[in-house]
């Protein structure tokens, strides 16, 4: 299935969202690269380079292309090329269901960004995919920015999963706080 979005992107004041482009490989390197960004994106390469990158974006390119995910380029007005990333993973077992995830690199933090793009790709996922039901969120219990942007975006905590995994960057095992967002909650 594809998942198309309007051509100029998703559009809410100063945030744009729109897939990622291979060019935009140089501008996703430097922001993956930034310490705070890569602590808690523990499954990627460090440093990541631009082999990493082009791998990352070719990716982009065909979850868009068989819809199993649709990974957005966050634009913030005023900075250069992307901040951020947000993404839908649509589940292979559970039809109605999608997991949303994002990161914004240091200068677009504190802005509002992060929450505006989640919401934005939100209620793009739940316009682009009619039997989408459920939208769930995981986030580090110890990263309060990163909770907070759930919270703002609407979702609600259900709970936690505790010891869900090692970060080896943090040197700990990670408890996830789960969130979710239903479609009749927009």
């Amino acid at each position: 299935m594809t998942r198309s979005i309007p051509a100029e992107g998703l559009v809410d004041g100063r945030v744009t969202l729109r897939p990622w482009r291979l060019e935009d490989a140089d501008a996703l390197v430097r922001r993956i690269n930034d310490a705070e960004v890569g602590a808690f994106l523990d499954l990627i390469p460090q440093p990541y380079g631009h082999t990493d990158a082009v791998d990352y974006l070719r990716g982009c390119e065909e979850g868009w292309r068989t819809g199993v995910s649709s990974n957005f380029a966050v634009l913030v007005e005023g900075l250069d090329g992307p901040a951020g990333s947000v993404g839908c993973r649509w589940s292979e077992i559970d039809d109605g269901v999608a997991e949303i995830g994002y990161w914004v690199a240091a200068e677009a933090r504190g802005r509002g960004v992060a929450t505006t793009a989640t919401r934005l790709a939100a209620l793009w996922a739940f316009a682009a995919e009619p039997r989408l039901e459920r939208l769930q969120l995981r986030a580090d219990v110890e990263n309060v920015a990163s909770n907070r942007v759930a919270a703002k975006a609407g979702f609600t905590r259900e709970g936690v999963l505790r010891s869900a995994r090692r970060n080896a960057r943090l040197g700990r095992r990670v408890d996830f706080a789960i969130w979710s967002l239903l479609r009749d909650e927009l």
